[in-house]
């Protein structure tokens, strides 16, 4: 299985992986309990301090399994039938669990373009350009 994430619930940013080579950040994730498991070093699996993001959604959905949970975030229907954890970036004393569909990320926390580094280079190539021009 390959690597998969989520963006926060809080800022829309993608929760890079550890093996993107990208700066991460912590995540919390809150349920409509109130438990709140950290993550510091996102592996790109969905266990999030410890916690299997699937087996919470079946959990805060009266399921028992993972795959229950895997079908309940699939299942195409309104946020108010379903319970969703919250994955949030900053966490502090105000912070509340909200139902709120959680959303995929496109890069998978992983797959990122490398389009800052190439319009570097291409800048590069500019004033290179620019040294090699003839005024003839």
């Amino acid at each position: 299985m390959g690597f998969f994430s989520f963006l926060t619930t809080d800022t829309n940013e993608s929760i890079l992986n550890v093996y993107s080579g990208r700066e991460r950040f912590t995540v919390h994730i809150l349920d409509n309990k109130g438990n709140v498991w950290t993550e510091h070093n996102y592996e790109g699996y969905g266990v999030f301090g410890g916690k299997d993001i699937y087996e919470l959604i079946a959990e805060m959905n009266g399921k028992e399994t993972r795959d229950a949970g895997i079908g309940l975030y699939y299942k195409k229907n309104s946020v108010n039938e379903i319970l969703f954890p919250n994955i949030v970036r900053h966490m502090d004393k105000s912070t509340i669990w909200k139902n709120t569909r959680l959303i995929d990320c496109p890069q998978q926390g992983f797959f990122y373009s490398n389009s800052d580094e190439d319009e570097d280079e291409d800048d590069n190539d500019d004033h290179n350009d620019d040294e090699n021009d003839d005024d003839n």
